[in-house]
């Protein structure tokens, strides 16, 4: 394949958020370094890592000025040195953190790359790397749900929470899902057995009336700021478990005297990417649950909301201002 030497992409100009994504046609065409592919990207997912990487709130993110997005699914175009079982056409999906997803091009380790389901489309595998395995690893592997048990799902609506609903239904759960009145419908139609307001002051009070006083055994809190706090008050007390792999609400505090007077919960903290290079053990069992699941059709191919590249700015504002159902996409 000849490989053009520029190419289209956004580009983060600022830390003060994605309104400072500026389309330019001259970005270099990177090269695949050892053990790198280099895929020509057809979809690219936008999650709340592009934001907080925007904001200079995502920790060791890249500076400005960088070419944006994590996630991104195409064609290999190139493979560098030392890469086996990946050959030029094959297509793939993988997550790039220090970002070049928004472009015609971006180079991926390829140890990292996820073939794409056959059958599916590109654009139909975004969230089998980022969203998919967060929301398994979540519930089951560290939030350890099983049959019979109940879970608050926060930001159900999203990517990860849709997910999320999917799955824990499948496992015999009771789903309690949080969203903004707006998705209700939508995550109902995902199967969750109750749907509270997200934005509820009353949020907690409503979920232990749901659970008849006792709370839920585990909560999936990716809603952050003063929700945070709502969710350990939702959770059951001494065995209730409440992940955390997500602050779209900004940060909250808590201290050691809230978990020994007033919280008696376990409180476990999320981050997919850490999770890779810190427990592969635990991320290659994600994963090989994760295929089961696609095998029995409790997951398949997603249908993203999908904007142009150079619309990348209005996703990401709209995805912050939680405006947004499911995934989302931009087609380079």
């Amino acid at each position: 394949m000849s490989l053009p030497s520029t190419m289209r992409a956004l580009q983060q100009t600022s830390l003060n958020g994605p309104q400072d994504l500026r389309l330019i046609d001259d970005a270099p065409v990177p090269r695949p370094g050892p053990g790198e592919i280099l895929v020509r990207v057809t979809a690219a997912g936008v999650n709340f890592v592009d934001i907080s990487q925007a904001r200079g709130t995502f920790a060791g993110g890249p500076q400005p000025p960088y070419l944006a997005g994590i996630e991104g699914a195409g064609e290999v175009a190139a493979v560098g040195e030392g890469v086996t079982g990946l050959e030029p056409g094959a297509h793939v999906i993988g997550v790039g953190i220090t970002g070049g997803a928004f472009a015609e091009y971006m180079v991926l380790p390829a140890a990292g790359a996820v073939p794409v389901p056959a059958g599916w489309a590109d654009e139909q595998a975004l969230g089998l790397v980022v969203n998919w395995p967060t929301a398994l690893a979540a519930l089951r592997h560290l939030g350890g749900l099983s049959a019979g048990q109940t879970v608050l799902i926060h930001a159900a609506a999203g990517g990860t929470g849709q997910a999320a609903v999917k799955m824990a239904k499948h496992y015999g759960a009771t789903v309690i899902a949080a969203a903004s009145p707006g998705k209700h419908e939508a995550v109902r139609a995902l199967g969750a057995d109750h749907v509270v307001d997200s934005r509820a002051a009353d949020l907690a009070a409503q979920v232990l009336s749901l659970t008849g006083g006792t709370g839920a055994d585990l909560v999936l809190e990716s809603a952050g700021g003063a929700t945070l706090n709502a969710s350990l008050a939702a959770a059951k007390r001494v065995t209730g478990r409440v992940v955390v792999y997500g602050l779209a609400g900004g940060e909250a505090a808590i201290t050691n005297g809230d978990l020994v007077y007033k919280h008696q919960i376990h409180l476990i903290g999320l981050n997919i990417g850490i999770l890779i290079q810190a427990a592969p053990q635990i991320f290659g069992e994600v994963m090989g649950e994760l295929s089961e699941l696609l095998a029995a059709g409790v997951l398949g191919p997603g249908r993203p909301t999908t904007y142009e590249l150079a619309e990348g700015p209005k996703a990401l504002a709209e995805l912050e201002a939680r405006a947004t159902v499911g995934k989302l996409a931009l087609r380079p």
